[in-house]
């Protein structure tokens, strides 16, 4: 005799239905993502090399980005100290010339304005922040007090008014220092004091001179001496801070290089992940298109279990 038991298929049909939209949950998901898994789990035995391979990914794209804001960095270092050498060589160039006119006129002017070209270097910003203020970030390296009682005073004389060059400095002693890589520390800042003292002294002795006997018109010939020497002194600044320069650069070329590196090893990562993670989307189709067949003949058969009566078998 046949048993007739509806209760007994319906819930083996049902059953069968749920592991049929399960499957094509996840085949959907592997197709949307274009991922094999959406978490650890997912990946079963090789969750462990999957986590370790996420975490080198994420290491070296950190170092990555740190080269990267470095580099800035040292780009616009590059520009700053290129002013200030050229105001160097410039202001060379203005005594030179004085020398050889045997007069002075303009020669302040020229030279006040070279000045500040050179603080304006000292002075310059990365991305809001001081880049020579060793770390006091928020604060201008370089600043000139107004002298009591003379409000119109040039920034040359306001500087021959302090103790001496260095007290225009308000650097701090702290440079800038990034890791940019595994086991590479670099030392990236310049300060403004080392870099521009003697710049600086030199303009101030210029406006001394200037004050105790004012550099204008007619050269005489202990004027032209001391603008000789003063020329010496100048060209010898200027070669200071192309020193500096020079070291930057190389400092540049070596953040290039790790880039490279990086940027290669994490390639090399990526691929290495890719392989793990990603899915096989020919394969990933197929399995779809299957489970939605499954799902569809789940749900039929459960749609022809509804209509069963035991009335069929007695007719």
């Amino acid at each position: 005799m046949t048993r007739v038991s509806t209760y007994g298929n319906y819930q083996s049909a049902l059953l069968d239905l749920m592991s049929a939209q399960s499957r094509a949950e996840m085949a959907q998901k592997k197709v949307n993502t274009h991922k094999n898994a959406t978490d650890l789990v997912g990946f079963g035995r090789g969750s462990e090399t999957v986590s370790a391979l996420k975490s080198s990914q994420t290491r070296i794209q950190s170092f990555i980005d740190t080269n990267k804001a470095v580099a800035a960095r040292l780009e616009t270092q590059d520009l700053a100290m290129d002013r200030v050498a050229d105001a160097a060589t410039a202001a060379r160039q203005v005594l030179a010339d004085a020398i050889a006119a045997g007069r002075m006129d303009a020669l302040m002017g020229s030279l006040e304005s070279l000045f500040m070209e050179a603080q304006d270097g000292l002075n310059m910003k990365h991305q809001g922040k001081y880049l020579f203020s060793g770390g006091a970030v928020d604060r201008a390296p370089v600043d000139l007090p107004d002298i009591p009682g003379q409000p119109g005073a040039t920034m040359m004389a306001k500087l021959a008014a302090l103790p001496d060059e260095n007290a225009a400095f308000r650097n701090d002693q702290l440079k800038q220092s990034s890791w940019l890589d595994e086991n590479v520390s670099m030392n990236t800042g310049f300060l403004a004091d080392a870099m521009g003292a003697e710049l600086f002294a030199i303009f101030r002795d210029i406006q001394l001179a200037h004050e105790a006997a004012p550099l204008e018109g007619q050269m005489t010939d202990a004027q032209k001496a001391f603008l000789t020497t003063q020329m010496g002194r100048f060209e010898a600044a200027a070669k200071g801070v192309v020193e500096l320069q020079a070291a930057n650069g190389g400092m540049q070329n070596r953040v290039d290089r790790l880039l490279e590196s990086q940027e290669a090893r994490k390639i090399s990562v990526d691929t290495i992940l890719a392989g793990k993670t990603d899915a096989n989307m020919a394969e990933a189709v197929v399995e779809l298109e299957m489970a939605q067949i499954a799902l569809q003949a789940s749900a039929q058969v459960i749609s022809q279990l509804r209509q069963v009566s035991l009335l069929d078998y007695l007719r």
